[in-house]
C-alpha cells in the first residue's frame, strides 16, 4: 500500500529527473544537434573544452562571481539577522521585508530592473551624479559589468538570514550573560560563543550557496546578454545553454552539464571534509 501512494512520486522522478540524467550522460559522449540522430564521439566533447576560449571565460566569471558574492552573502544575511535577533517593535515585517529579495531576486522582472538601474544614464549614475561623482558605464565596462550582478546576488540574502536567525534563536542567553559576567565585550562573545554555535547553520548556507552560486543564470543571460564586454560576465550555466539550445551542440552542452556537476560535487565535498575543523556540534562535545 505505501508503494502505491508514492507511485505518482516515483514514476515523476524516473520520467523527469532519473531519465533525463541518464540520456544527458549518453549525449555527453556524442555529437547531436537535435535535427540527425546522436553520432559516437568518445571523450572529444571534453577534450574541445580545452581549446575552447569561451568555455574558460565562463569558469573563470562563474568561479570569481562564486567566491565574491557567497562570502559577501553570508556576511550580510548574518550581520542583518543578529540586527533582526530581538523583541523591536514590527521586527516581524522587518524579517519579511528583507526575505522578500529572496522570493523576487531571480526573476526575470527584476534582472530587467537591474538592467535599467545600472545602465549609463540609469537610477544609480543619477544618484552619483547628485553626490558630484561621475558613475561609470557599469554594464558596459569590462571591470565592472560583474559588480551589478554580485551586488544582486547580495541583496538576495533573505533565505541565508532566516536560517541564521533560527540558528540564532537556539542559542542558549545563559552563554551571553556568563560571558557578560567574565567581563567578555560583543566582539568577544560574537567570536567565542555565537560563531561555534552557529557553526553548523554556517555550514548549511555555505554548501546551499555555494551551489546555487555555480548554478546562476538568469541574472547573467538578462544584464549582460551575449556575456558583456570582452565576455567578462559569461557564466557557465549561460553559455551551457548557448550551446544547447541556441547552437543546437547538445552533446557538447551534456558534457559541459557533467563538467559542472563534478565542480560543484568537488567544492561541496571539500566542505564537507573540512567541517571537522569547524563546525561545532553538541552532541561531539557530549561525547
Amino acid at each position: 500500500m505505501g508503494y502505491l501512494f508514492i507511485s505518482p512520486w516515483l514514476i515523476g522522478f524516473f520520467i523527469f529527473t532519473f531519465l533525463p540524467i541518464i540520456v544527458s550522460l549518453v549525449l555527453a559522449f556524442t555529437s547531436y544537434d537535435i535535427l540527425s540522430s546522436p553520432r559516437w564521439v568518445g571523450l572529444a566533447n571534453f577534450q574541445q573544452m580545452w581549446s575552447d576560449r569561451r568555455y574558460w571565460n565562463a569558469v573563470r566569471t562563474t568561479f570569481l562571481y562564486v567566491f565574491t558574492s557567497v562570502p559577501l552573502r553570508l556576511i550580510f544575511a548574518l550581520a542583518v539577522a543578529m540586527l533582526m535577533n530581538g523583541a523591536y517593535r514590527l521586527v516581524g515585517l522587518y524579517r519579511a521585508i528583507y526575505y522578500v529579495p529572496s522570493l523576487v531576486g531571480g526573476s526575470v522582472a527584476v534582472a530587467v530592473m537591474w538592467r535599467q538601474l545600472f545602465g549609463e544614464s540609469g537610477a544609480i549614475n543619477l544618484g552619483l551624479s547628485l553626490l558630484g561623482v561621475d558613475g561609470p558605464n557599469w554594464l558596459g565596462n569590462p571591470r565592472t559589468v560583474l559588480i551589478p550582478i554580485i551586488i544582486l546576488a547580495v541583496w538576495q540574502f533573505g533565505s541565508p538570514m532566516l536560517i541564521f536567525l533560527a540558528g540564532l534563536k537556539q542559542i542558549p542567553q545563559e552563554l551571553y550573560e556568563a560571558a557578560s559576567i567574565d567581563g567578555a565585550g560583543g566582539w568577544r562573545q560574537f567570536r567565542s560563543i555565537t560563531l561555534p554555535m552557529l557553526s553548523p547553520v554556517i555550514f548549511f548556507n555555505l554548501v546551499m550557496q555555494l551551489i546555487s552560486g555555480f548554478l546562476v543564470f538568469t541574472q547573467g543571460l538578462i544584464i549582460a546578454p551575449g556575456g558583456g564586454p570582452l565576455q567578462r560576465a559569461l557564466f557557465y550555466s549561460v553559455y551551457l545553454y548557448e550551446k544547447g539550445f541556441a547552437q543546437s551542440q547538445m552533446g557538447y552542452a551534456s558534457a559541459m552539464a557533467w563538467v559542472l556537476l563534478i565542480i560543484i560535487g568537488f567544492f561541496t565535498i571539500l566542505v564537507f571534509k573540512t567541517s571537522d575543523n569547524w563546525v561545532f556540534y553538541d552532541s561531539k562535545e557530549d561525547a
